[in-house]
C-alpha cells in the first residue's frame, strides 16, 4: 500500500496558499454522481468542459458520490489536463467493494455503480482509500483530502466510536502524508459544525469543507460558533451546498432533503424580490454572500447541466450594489454579525 501511495510522491511548498483567488469558484461532484437525476457520461463531460472553459480550476468530488461514479468521471476529464493547472480534492471515510447489481444498497444516488461500502476511518483505510482514488481518477496526486461524513447525521450514534477511530487513524495519517508532501492539505468534509470543532480540538487540519451550514438563508450558528473557531486555529473553509442543495434556485428540496424548514420559502422569496429591484439574481447574492466571509476561500456548487455552470460563473463575476446588502440588513434578512461585501 505504501508503494502505491508514494509512487505519486511530490514535494510541496506549504508556505503557498492551497486555494488562491482563482479558486474561489469551484465545481462540486454531487450532481455528477447522480444525486438528483441520471446523467450520462457524455452529459457529465459537457458540464466539466463548460467549467474548464469558464475558468474553473478547483474540482471536488468523493468516491461516495454515485458509489465511485463521480470520482471516475472527474478523473476521465481531468487526467487529460496539465496536472499543475488545477486543484483537486476528494474524500476518505468509506471503503468500496464491487458487488452484483442485485446487492447494491439503497442510497440517495439515482444511477450508482455496482458497489457496496463501509465507513472506516483507520490509518490503513485512509491509505487504501487514497490509493483507490488515485487509481480510479488516473491523476498523479491529490491536493486536498477531506475526512468525509464523520458526523452524527451520517453515522448516527456510532459517531463517538468513529471519532476515536479517526483520532488514532485518519487524522494522524493525513497529517503525516501532508508533512511528507504526499498531499497538500486535509480537513473535515461534513454537514455539521460539531465534527469540525472536534477535529480542531484533537488534530491540525488545514482546510475544511462545510456543507449546509453557511448560506444566505441560514448562517447564524456558523457565524457564532464555526467561524471564530476556524479563524483562531488558522483553518480555512470551503462551502458546500451554498445554495442549500438547489433550494435557492427554486428546487423543492433543502439541504438534500424533501422537508423545507418553516419560514425558509418566505425568506428566500423576500431576498429574491429585493434582488430583482437591483437587477441581480438571488443566486448572485447567495454565492457572493458566502465568499464575503474571510474564513471561506471557495464555494463549490454542483451542476446537473452546463447552463448551471455558466450561471455560477456569471454570479461570481456579477457586480452587486452595496445598497442591496444594506437593505437585507435593514430588513433583518441576514444576521447582524454576518460579514457582507460592503467594502
Amino acid at each position: 500500500m505504501k508503494f502505491v501511495l508514494f509512487q505519486y510522491h511530490k514535494k510541496y511548498n506549504m508556505s503557498n496558499s492551497i486555494l488562491k483567488k482563482e479558486h474561489e469558484l469551484g465545481l462540486g461532484g454531487v450532481a455528477i454522481g447522480t444525486a438528483f437525476e441520471k446523467l450520462t457520461d457524455e452529459q457529465s463531460h459537457e458540464i466539466l468542459e463548460r467549467a474548464w472553459d469558464g475558468g474553473i480550476r478547483y474540482y471536488d468530488t468523493s468516491p461516495w458520490y454515485g458509489l465511485t461514479k463521480s470520482e471516475r468521471r472527474f478523473g476521465d476529464f481531468l487526467k487529460e489536463k496539465n496536472r499543475e493547472d488545477f486543484v483537486f480534492s476528494t474524500k476518505v471515510g468509506r471503503l468500496f467493494t464491487e458487488v452484483p447489481s442485485s446487492e447494491v444498497p439503497e442510497t440517495m444516488w439515482q444511477d450508482p455503480l455496482n458497489f457496496d461500502f463501509e465507513h472506516k476511518y483507520t490509518a490503513d483505510a485512509v491509505k487504501r482509500s487514497i490509493a483507490d482514488s488515485l487509481q480510479r481518477t488516473g491523476l498523479g496526486y491529490i491536493d486536498i483530502v477531506y475526512v468525509h461524513d464523520l458526523s452524527e447525521d451520517q453515522v448516527g450514534d456510532r459517531y463517538p466510536y468513529f471519532l476515536e477511530q479517526a483520532k488514532k487513524g485518519a487524522f494522524k495519517v493525513l497529517s503525516e502524508l501532508r508533512d511528507e508532501g504526499v498531499i497538500k492539505a486535509w480537513g473535515m468534509g461534513v454537514n455539521k459544525i460539531e465534527p469540525i470543532l472536534d477535529c480542531l480540538e484533537f488534530a491540525d487540519p488545514d482546510i475544511c469543507l462545510s456543507a449546509t451550514q453557511y448560506s444566505i438563508l441560514e448562517h447564524e450558528d456558523a457565524v457564532d460558533r464555526l467561524l471564530p473557531a476556524v479563524k483562531k486555529a488558522g483553518v480555512k473553509l470551503v462551502s458546500g451546498a451554498g445554495y442549500n442543495s438547489g433550494f435557492i434556485n427554486g428546487r423543492n428540496r433543502y439541504n438534500y432533503k424533501d422537508v423545507i424548514p418553516k419560514g425558509m420559502t418566505e425568506k428566500r422569496d423576500k431576498i429574491a424580490a429585493i434582488a430583482s429591484k437591483y437587477d441581480i439574481d438571488i443566486v448572485d447574492a447567495a454565492l457572493q454572500f458566502v465568499l464575503a466571509a474571510d474564513e471561506f476561500v471557495s464555494i463549490i456548487p454542483g451542476a446537473g447541466k452546463p447552463d448551471q455552470v455558466a450561471d455560477n460563473i456569471r454570479a461570481w463575476k456579477k457586480e452587486i450594489p452595496k445598497e442591496f446588502w444594506r437593505e437585507l440588513q435593514e430588513k433583518g434578512l441576514v444576521y447582524e454579525k454576518a460579514q457582507l461585501p460592503l467594502y
